[in-house]
């Protein structure tokens, strides 16, 4: 039997967590999943503007998959990283805005050659068709 320190322990906290395949989770199996009480889930909603569950039309909070990895990616912000509120919130936002940005499409070298090229012989297909017209 192998003994774990604390930070060993931490670390395995946030990566052992399996978020089922479902459409939608309840406040209350979120926060099992997440270890966490549902007040906490409820305070993080009005702190986080990106964890924003839907609710059902008797009023419960219906978490979606991503709000729940949410959730689970907030945790190890302020738990495991030590990062403040607003300090989580600055990060989340700012990985937001990179996954928003559009990696460039990797184009030849010579696409103005391979532009006229192409150009050419569409001219002479079009040629082709309209002689046998």
């Amino acid at each position: 039997m192998r003994l774990q320190t604390k930070s060993a322990k931490k670390k395995n906290r946030s990566t052992d967590i399996v978020v089922p395949d479902k459409l939608y989770f309840r406040i209350g199996e979120v926060a099992r999943l997440c270890r966490l009480p549902a007040y906490v889930l409820r305070f993080w909603e009005t702190e986080f503007p990106q964890l924003k569950p839907v609710k059902s039309s008797t009023g419960q909070r219906m978490y979606r998959k991503r709000d729940v990895e949410s959730v689970l990616r907030i945790k190890k912000l302020l738990y495991e990283d030590g990062f403040t509120i607003a300090g989580a919130r600055t990060q989340l936002r700012d990985e937001n805005k990179s996954d928003r940005t559009q990696s460039t499409l990797p184009f030849p070298l010579q696409s103005s050659r391979n532009v006229a090229y192409i150009r050419q012989e569409l001219q002479q297909i079009l040629h082709i068709l309209s002689v046998r017209h």
